[in-house]
Protein backbone atom coordinates (compact mmCIF):
# COMPACT_ATOMS: atom_id res chain seq x y z
CA UNK A 1 0.00 0.00 0.00
CA UNK A 2 1.33 3.29 -0.99
CA UNK A 3 1.13 6.46 1.46
CA UNK A 4 -0.81 9.95 0.58
CA UNK A 5 1.66 12.76 0.36
CA UNK A 6 1.05 16.00 -0.39
CA UNK A 7 3.95 18.65 -0.52
CA UNK A 8 1.83 22.64 0.17
CA UNK A 9 3.20 26.00 -0.51
CA UNK A 10 1.22 29.63 -1.18
CA UNK A 11 1.79 29.32 -5.29
CA UNK A 12 2.99 25.63 -5.67
CA UNK A 13 5.62 27.10 -8.10
CA UNK A 14 8.89 26.12 -6.67
CA UNK A 15 9.70 24.79 -3.37
CA UNK A 16 6.54 22.36 -3.46
CA UNK A 17 7.34 21.16 -6.92
CA UNK A 18 11.07 20.34 -6.27
CA UNK A 19 9.38 18.53 -2.98
CA UNK A 20 6.87 16.65 -5.46
CA UNK A 21 9.60 15.61 -7.97
CA UNK A 22 11.90 14.17 -5.35
CA UNK A 23 9.22 12.37 -3.93
CA UNK A 24 7.97 10.92 -6.89
CA UNK A 25 11.65 9.76 -8.00
CA UNK A 26 12.74 8.16 -4.71
CA UNK A 27 9.64 7.23 -2.96
CA UNK A 28 7.80 6.03 -5.72
CA UNK A 29 7.85 1.91 -4.41
CA UNK A 30 5.90 3.97 -1.23
CA UNK A 31 4.10 7.35 -1.94
CA UNK A 32 1.28 8.96 -4.21
CA UNK A 33 2.78 11.89 -4.23
CA UNK A 34 1.18 15.89 -5.18
CA UNK A 35 1.68 18.99 -4.33
CA UNK A 36 -0.41 22.54 -4.37
CA UNK A 37 -0.43 25.59 -3.21
CA UNK A 38 -3.14 27.80 -1.60
CA UNK A 39 -3.41 30.76 -4.31
CA UNK A 40 -3.34 30.65 -7.91
CA UNK A 41 -0.03 30.95 -10.05
CA UNK A 42 0.93 31.12 -13.15
CA UNK A 43 3.60 28.33 -14.12
CA UNK A 44 6.39 26.96 -12.19
CA UNK A 45 9.00 29.00 -11.71
CA UNK A 46 11.96 28.35 -14.80
CA UNK A 47 14.91 27.98 -12.55
CA UNK A 48 13.11 25.34 -10.72
CA UNK A 49 12.64 23.29 -13.49
CA UNK A 50 16.05 24.01 -14.67
CA UNK A 51 18.30 22.85 -11.16
CA UNK A 52 15.82 19.60 -10.96
CA UNK A 53 16.78 19.22 -14.53
CA UNK A 54 20.80 19.20 -13.44
CA UNK A 55 19.72 16.70 -10.62
CA UNK A 56 18.10 14.31 -13.27
CA UNK A 57 14.61 15.12 -12.68
CA UNK A 58 12.32 16.00 -15.72
CA UNK A 59 9.84 18.66 -14.42
CA UNK A 60 9.03 20.05 -17.86
CA UNK A 61 5.52 18.90 -17.40
CA UNK A 62 4.47 20.30 -14.21
CA UNK A 63 2.16 22.56 -13.65
CA UNK A 64 1.19 25.23 -10.14
CA UNK A 65 -2.33 23.04 -8.61
CA UNK A 66 -4.35 24.63 -5.91
CA UNK A 67 -5.66 22.55 -2.95
CA UNK A 68 -8.45 21.12 -5.15
CA UNK A 69 -6.57 19.19 -7.09
CA UNK A 70 -5.11 16.78 -4.69
CA UNK A 71 -6.94 14.19 -2.57
CA UNK A 72 -9.46 14.92 0.26
CA UNK A 73 -7.64 13.47 2.80
CA UNK A 74 -3.86 12.67 3.26
CA UNK A 75 -1.84 10.27 5.22
CA UNK A 76 1.19 12.79 5.20
CA UNK A 77 1.05 16.50 4.97
CA UNK A 78 4.57 18.85 5.12
CA UNK A 79 4.15 22.63 4.31
CA UNK A 80 7.26 24.12 3.03
CA UNK A 81 7.56 26.81 5.58
CA UNK A 82 5.36 29.82 3.61
CA UNK A 83 4.50 31.55 7.00
CA UNK A 84 1.05 31.42 6.29
CA UNK A 85 -1.75 29.10 7.61
CA UNK A 86 -2.62 26.78 4.95
CA UNK A 87 -6.27 26.09 5.02
CA UNK A 88 -7.08 22.42 7.01
CA UNK A 89 -6.32 19.12 4.90
CA UNK A 90 -7.32 15.77 7.08
CA UNK A 91 -3.66 13.97 7.63
CA UNK A 92 -2.24 11.07 9.72
CA UNK A 93 1.28 13.19 10.18
CA UNK A 94 1.98 17.00 9.51
CA UNK A 95 5.23 19.28 9.56
CA UNK A 96 6.22 22.49 8.63
CA UNK A 97 9.82 21.92 6.40
CA UNK A 98 10.33 25.64 7.47
CA UNK A 99 12.40 25.79 4.08
CA UNK A 100 13.39 29.93 2.59
CA UNK A 101 12.10 30.85 -1.00
CA UNK A 102 14.84 30.92 -3.26
CA UNK A 103 12.34 32.64 -6.05
CA UNK A 104 13.89 35.85 -6.80
CA UNK A 105 17.33 34.78 -6.31
CA UNK A 106 20.26 33.28 -8.05
CA UNK A 107 20.10 30.09 -9.59
CA UNK A 108 22.58 29.13 -6.65
CA UNK A 109 19.83 29.98 -4.13
CA UNK A 110 17.92 27.33 -6.05
CA UNK A 111 20.51 24.64 -5.94
CA UNK A 112 20.75 24.73 -2.19
CA UNK A 113 17.05 24.72 -1.47
CA UNK A 114 16.72 21.57 -4.24
CA UNK A 115 19.93 19.76 -2.17
CA UNK A 116 17.96 20.42 0.71
CA UNK A 117 14.64 19.07 -0.24
CA UNK A 118 16.02 16.01 -1.44
CA UNK A 119 17.34 15.03 2.05
CA UNK A 120 14.18 15.98 3.68
CA UNK A 121 12.67 13.87 1.51
CA UNK A 122 15.00 11.18 2.01
CA UNK A 123 14.93 11.19 5.73
CA UNK A 124 11.04 11.26 5.18
CA UNK A 125 10.94 8.04 3.18
CA UNK A 126 13.31 6.29 5.74
CA UNK A 127 11.25 7.11 9.37
CA UNK A 128 7.93 6.31 7.15
CA UNK A 129 9.79 2.63 6.09
CA UNK A 130 11.82 2.67 9.89
CA UNK A 131 8.16 3.25 11.55
CA UNK A 132 9.02 6.47 12.99
CA UNK A 133 6.06 7.56 11.76
CA UNK A 134 3.05 5.32 12.54
CA UNK A 135 0.68 5.72 9.71
CA UNK A 136 -3.19 4.56 9.40
CA UNK A 137 -2.65 3.39 12.81
CA UNK A 138 -4.59 6.76 13.96
CA UNK A 139 -7.52 8.65 13.17
CA UNK A 140 -7.20 11.63 11.08
CA UNK A 141 -6.80 14.69 12.67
Amino acid sequence: MKYKVAFICVHNSCRSQMAEGWAKALGKNIFDVYSAGTEDYPEVKPLAVEVMEEAGIDMSEHHPKLLSDIPEELDILITMGCNVVCPFVPNQHMEDWGLDDPSGGPIEGFRVTRDLIKKKVEELIQRVEEGEINLHQIEFK
